[in-house]
């Protein structure tokens, strides 16, 4: 089987207004200069990417999102998988702020992708695309699509198919 490569980044969120309140202090520190945190006080972590808590959208999604869209208008797929506690920054990452009121700078890597990926197709009428998109929340081993209304009755697996290829049938 081919192997298919990965890469992991980290983004540190900061400090909510009511964590400052309360004096909580922030567990997870960036080491300048280098893709590595630290949690605690001692224990080192190494990632593809890291960003800290004053990264923006923009920076995140041209760093890590934007050659995966490239790619796909080559034909190539693509996965973008947010994990994190409740209340760590995924749905901010991944979506943005309220979808109604989000400003350019805001937006998540969800609104900039489909926005790139038909600027893109719109450039080039002579080729036909066929785009399926999935946005599976997995939450206590359950998976939900989240396009998707039924799919809090329906029953969600994922499976390989003979090719190797991974599908939510």
């Amino acid at each position: 089987m081919e192997e298919i490569p990965v890469k992991v980044a980290i983004r540190i969120r900061p400090l909510l207004c009511k964590e400052v309140l309360h004096n909580h202090q922030a567990c997870v520190r960036v080491i300048p200069n280098t893709q590595q945190i630290i949690i605690g006080r001692d224990r080192i972590f190494t990632f593809d990417f890291v960003f800290g808590k004053n990264s923006t959208q923009d920076e995140v999604y041209n760093t890590c999102i934007k050659p995966l869209v490239l790619s796909l208008i080559e034909g190539y797929n693509a996965t973008v998988f947010a994990y994190g506690q409740t209340g760590s920054g995924k749905t901010y990452t991944i979506g943005g702020g309220h979808v109604a009121s989000v400003v350019e700078g805001q937006k998540g890597i969800i609104p900039r992708a489909i926005q790139e990926i038909f600027q893109n197709i719109s450039g080039k009428p002579s080729i036909d695309f066929n785009i399926k998109v999935s946005y599976i929340e997995v939450y206590k081993e359950d998976l939900r699509d989240l396009l998707e209304l039924e799919t809090s009755v329906k029953d969600l697996h994922i499976r390989e198919d003979e090719k190797g290829n991974t599908e939510l049938p």
